[in-house]
């Protein structure tokens, strides 16, 4: 066991890291005490320098930066133990946002703590938290997720495990991916409520709520742009609860079982299947007829 006492002075001369969100769209959320430490610390190491170059540039901050990313985490990662190891104090930022959440720093953290350096962070900017206060939906309790896998087999599993929790669940997407993330989650969790969140804090911000057949509805009719923040409603007790015996099946193969056992032509299979799954009989149609 180990106790951090962060504003203690220390036996040893090591050095501190902290971490310090970023504002991820209005550089007036940037707090004063942030823009101190990083004035403050020997060292910025940054996950896009070029990016953290602006913010420093706005707030007149001449630390030093250095990178650390995904791409160079574990060469750069020991650079960074070693300084904080000579006594120097390390900020750790990501290009907007909160440090380890869906971006570098939870390498570092770890490797940190197991020195016994201190891990000082700071509270600040982050768009999963920003998103559901506004989303209309539950914020008693959450559930954070981020990205979902990339690959569409992958994904399926991931909301498999994801389908029975009962609190509002928060995702991450990119524009040219979510339409097609939204339609895995309607197949895989049903038509629930929904709010999606672009350019969070920036002039264009905006928020959709709605269902979720009704958002991707808006996928197809509008242009979509900037980084999103999805915020779909949790389970409820009676779709836990209840038996439901195609759960495993693929769409095709529910269709299947319908024309099979129950005789029915594809165009009443597929009416059938859409009811069942709570999907758009034309989203049911495609994937069958793909």
């Amino acid at each position: 066991m180990w106790q951090q006492k962060s504003f203690e002075e220390k036996e040893e001369d090591i050095g501190s890291l902290y971490l310090i969100p970023t504002p991820i769209g209005n550089l007036e959320d940037m707090t004063f005490r942030a823009v101190k430490i990083l004035k403050e610390v020997d060292v910025i190491a940054a996950e896009d320098t070029r990016q953290t170059k602006k913010l420093c540039v706005h707030f007149e901050i001449d630390t030093k930066l250095v990178s650390y990313h995904d791409h160079n985490k574990r060469g750069s990662g020991e650079k960074l133990l070693q300084a904080l190891r000579e006594g120097r104090n390390v900020a750790l930022v990501s290009d907007a946002g909160t440090p380890a959440i869906s971006d570098p720093g939870y390498e570092l953290v770890v490797d940190c703590l197991a020195e016994g350096i201190s891990v000082i962070p700071l509270p600040g900017a982050n768009a999963a938290i920003t998103a559901l206060i506004a989303s209309g939906l539950n914020t008693q309790h959450f559930y954070y997720y981020g990205f979902l896998n990339r690959q569409k087999k992958e994904r399926k599993k991931e909301l498999e495990q994801l389908k029975n929790i009962q609190v509002p669940i928060i995702f991450y997407e990119s524009p040219h991916r979510l339409e097609e993330m939204l339609k895995h989650v309607l197949e895989q969790l049903g038509d629930r409520k929904i709010a999606i969140c672009r350019e969070l804090t920036k002039r264009y911000e905006e928020f959709i709520r709605g269902t979720i057949s009704e958002v991707i509805e808006w996928c197809q009719s509008s242009q979509v742009r900037g980084e999103f923040c999805v915020v779909v409603d949790g389970a409820s007790e009676v779709h836990i609860t209840e038996n439901i015996w195609w759960e495993n099946l693929s769409i095709n193969e529910h269709v299947e079982h319908y024309i099979e056992e129950k005789q029915l032509s594809s165009k009443e299979a597929i009416k059938e299947v859409a009811k069942e799954r709570q999907l758009p009989k034309r989203d049911v149609y495609a994937e069958y007829h793909k």
